[in-house]
C-alpha cells in the first residue's frame, strides 16, 4: 500500500459545502472493543478544521459524547466562531445521523514571532532499532492498533507490567504510522492518545480508561519516521485518571503535547478493553480507546 496523507489515511472526504466532512468507521479506525479510537476522531476533526479554514493547527480539545461503530459513518461539521488576520476560532462536531459523538474546540493559525523555546526534556531511551516491538495483544485483531508500528522505549510488556509501576507515573514508547507519507496534526492526535496506556504502566496493572476528552496542543511539525511518546500520568482519584503525552521527534524536538481525562478501569487478564473484571462496573462505550492499549 502506497503511503498516504492523513486525510486518506482517516478515510476522510470533502463535500460540496466546504464547511461538511464525513469518513466510515472501519475497523482499522477502532478499538479491539470495537468503537472509533478517540484520536481517531480527534485526527479526523482536525483534518477538517485545517481543511476548511486553511490554516494550521495550534490547539484543538475533544470532548467524547458516545460510541461510533464500524460500519456507520462520521459527519463532521466545522464552525467558524472568529476568523482573524492570523488566527481563526472554530469547533468542529462529529456525528453520525443525529447523534452527536465528539465536539471539538480549535484555534488555527501562524504568526511571525522570532522565538523559538521549549523546555520539556524527554526521557533517555534507546532509538527505535534498539527497542522491543510491543506486540498486539490479541494477535490477528483488526484495529487501529493494527495499523501502528510502536516500541517498547520505556515501559514494560503485558507480562512484565503486572505488579511492577512504573517510576513516578512515566513510560516512554516509540510509534509510527507506517501508512503515512510525514507527521500531521491530524497524525499527532491519534499517537497522542496514550494515557490509558501509560495508567496501566503507572499501576503495574492491566488497567486503562475510557477517554472523557483529549486535548493536542501543537508547537512545531518537522519531518520524522519515529515519535517518542513521553506519558505521564499526573494522578488517579476518585475513579478518574489525568496524564499528559509529549510527542518528539527522532531529533529531540517538541512536536506537541496531549493531555487526557479517562475513567479509570481494570480488565480481565484475557483481553483488556473489552471486559471489565467484575468487581468493576461496566465500561460505557465512548468515541475513545478504552483499553489499555
Amino acid at each position: 500500500m502506497p503511503a498516504v496523507d492523513a486525510r486518506e489515511f482517516l478515510g476522510l472526504e470533502a463535500t460540496h459545502n466546504p464547511h461538511r466532512w464525513h469518513f466510515p468507521v472501519t475497523p482499522g479506525l477502532s478499538t479491539g472493543g470495537g468503537f472509533l479510537f478517540g484520536g481517531c476522531g480527534l485526527g479526523a476533526a482536525i483534518a477538517a478544521l485545517e481543511g476548511t479554514t486553511e490554516r494550521p493547527l495550534v490547539w484543538a480539545t475533544a470532548q467524547y459524547l458516545s460510541y461510533a461503530q464500524p460500519g456507520s459513518v462520521v459527519d463532521v461539521d466545522v464552525t467558524v466562531a472568529v476568523a482573524g488576520r492570523q488566527s481563526t476560532q472554530a469547533r468542529a462536531v462529529g456525528h453520525v445521523a443525529d447523534r452527536e459523538i465528539f465536539t471539538v474546540n480549535a484555534a488555527l493559525g501562524s504568526r511571525s514571532l522570532p522565538v523559538r523555546e521549549t523546555w520539556a526534556v524527554p526521557l533517555e531511551v534507546p532509538p527505535p532499532d534498539e527497542c522491543d516491538p510491543r506486540p498486539m495483544r490479541v494477535p490477528g485483531d483488526e484495529s487501529i492498533m493494527s495499523r501502528l508500528d510502536v516500541r517498547l522505549a520505556s515501559a514494560r510488556s503485558w507480562e512484565a507490567m503486572l505488579d511492577n509501576p512504573a517510576p513516578d507515573g512515566r513510560s516512554a514508547l516509540w510509534a509510527r504510522i507506517p501508512d503515512l507519507l510525514e507527521p500531521s496534526a491530524a497524525a499527532l492526535a491519534i499517537l497522542g492518545d496514550y494515557v490509558p496506556f501509560g495508567i496501566g504502566q503507572a499501576l503495574g496493572a492491566h488497567a486503562g480508561g475510557n477517554s472523557l476528552d483529549n486535548t493536542l496542543r501543537v508547537l512545531r511539525i518537522v519531518p520524522t519516521e519515529w515519535v517518542l511518546l513521553d506519558i505521564r500520568v499526573d494522578g488517579i482519584d476518585h475513579g478518574f485518571g489525568h496524564g499528559t503525552v509529549h510527542l518528539f521527534a527522532q531529533d529531540g524536538t517538541l512536536m506537541a503535547t496531549a493531555s487526557q481525562s479517562t475513567i479509570v478501569r481494570h480488565w480481565e487478564p484475557e483481553k483488556p478493553g473489552t471486559r471489565p473484571q467484575s468487581d468493576h462496573a461496566a465500561p460505557v462505550p465512548d468515541a475513545a480507546s478504552e483499553e489499555t492499549r
